[in-house]
């Protein structure tokens, strides 16, 4: 970080904090503000990014014509965003990187949920596939067009690096796993450090992110009648909030009872969270950032028994809810609109907008096959619900405008 900065204010962090005035700095060095830090500019470039605007139109589970209620990408975002920041307090932990990170973990999702990115992750098989970490990596350090002086959004180290080990690590301590190009290329850069566990404040949004999505996702079903209340009472963790609910509050209308349940379970899931991490980091005692990456598990983390109830309930949410016929047939749709388009701006590629068109180098207006699908997929992986129905009407139907 350059010695001329002077941030006008002050704050305490634990020890193990990732404390802006250490950071590694940008892959393109550029002059810091002088009352914001460097995590703020981040999450301050995330919220002003095309790729954040569009997740208003980028659906969870639900197709955006289904209803206004339904989370969308851009509300689960904000939701991952307000849990990071207050288990980051609770912890001493930086809020504004964990804040940053929770709004851009999913700048790369396609629309239509997890059915697009299925899709989109299918007929991209012989090109390298798709996945959407990936693509928020890329939008992140190439895709956003805003500065004249670099593609991306040229974001810090730490938050570059807790994007790219959302899940974890990417390769074991004998440097064995699989790499995407792109995070090979950054990592020759920057020393990404892929077989080390990510900052504090990038575990605590990867978990915000699990408990956000379980919390909404059971609202969401229950607004939709995919199932009802009474079916969750034999299901661990939520069965036991549903049973206190119920009784507490037997005469509660069910839109009351259901904030209830939801309310409770993001609660609980905080509760152990904090508990159980505590309990790490009195075992570990990390004095610095970097000793958090060198412990070889993760020092954010649920009990075991959290862990065990969480994938009950990811199996309970998977057959009555992700596997509920409304949504198949929605999915369905998805996948369709997603692999038409794929193949068809594959086969003619001329039909891509203009300003996606490139040159290779062989021969004007030919570029390699990989090269091309990686072309298309970051094309549909930007657009929103509405314009992938939009522009598939385009492509395919012989009465809509071009």
């Amino acid at each position: 970080m350059p010695e001329s900065q002077n941030w006008t204010f002050k704050q305490q962090f634990a020890p193990y904090a990732a404390d802006f005035r250490n950071s590694r700095g940008r892959q393109f060095p550029e002059p810091e503000a002088r009352e914001r830090t460097p995590f703020q500019r981040d999450r301050d470039r995330v919220l002003h990014s095309g790729a954040f605007r569009r997740l208003e139109y980028k659906t969870q589970v639900f197709v955006y014509h289904e209803g206004d209620y339904y989370r969308t990408r851009l509300t689960h975002s904000l939701e991952v965003a307000q849990i990071a920041r207050s288990i980051s307090r609770s912890l001493g932990l930086n809020e504004d990187l964990a804040e940053a990170l929770a709004l851009a973990h999913d700048l790369g999702h396609t629309p239509f949920g997890h059915a697009g990115e299925d899709a989109l992750d299918t007929v991209m098989k012989p090109y390298g596939g798709f996945d959407h970490n990936v693509q928020t990596v890329r939008v992140l350090t190439l895709l956003e067009q805003r500065y004249a002086s670099f593609d991306g959004l040229n974001p810090t180290w730490e938050t570059i690096e807790g994007i790219i080990k959302h899940n974890g690590p990417l390769i074991d301590r004998d440097g064995v796993g699989d790499v995407p190009p792109i995070i090979t290329e950054l990592d020759s850069k920057l020393s990404l450090q892929l077989s080390g566990f990510a900052s504090a404040e990038a575990q605590i949004a990867a978990l915000s992110d699990d408990i956000a999505y379980h919390a909404h996702d059971i609202d969401d079903a229950l607004h939709a009648d995919l199932f009802d209340i009474e079916i969750m009472r034999d299901v661990p963790l939520i069965g036991p909030i549903v049973s206190e609910v119920m009784e507490s509050y037997g005469t509660l209308s069910r839109a009351k009872m259901v904030q209830e349940i939801v309310r409770r379970l993001i609660g609980a899931m905080v509760e152990d969270l904090l508990g159980e991490t505590r309990r790490r980091l009195l075992e570990h005692r990390p004095n610095s950032a970097d000793d958090v990456r060198s412990v070889p598990v993760p020092l954010i983390a649920f009990s075991a028994e959290m862990e065990e109830q969480n994938r009950t309930l990811k199996a309970f949410l998977f057959h009555n809810m992700y596997r509920h016929y409304k949504v198949n047939r929605m999915a369905s749709k998805a996948r369709r609109v997603v692999t038409d388009m794929f193949e068809l701006l594959m086969a003619e590629p001329n039909c891509l907008p203009a300003q996606w068109q490139r040159t290779g180098n062989d021969q004007p207006g030919q570029i390699d096959d990989t090269k091309q699908a990686r072309l298309v997929a970051d094309y549909i992986a930007g657009m929103t619900d509405r314009f992938a129905v939009i522009e598939h009407a385009r492509l395919f139907d012989l009465n809509a405008k071009t």
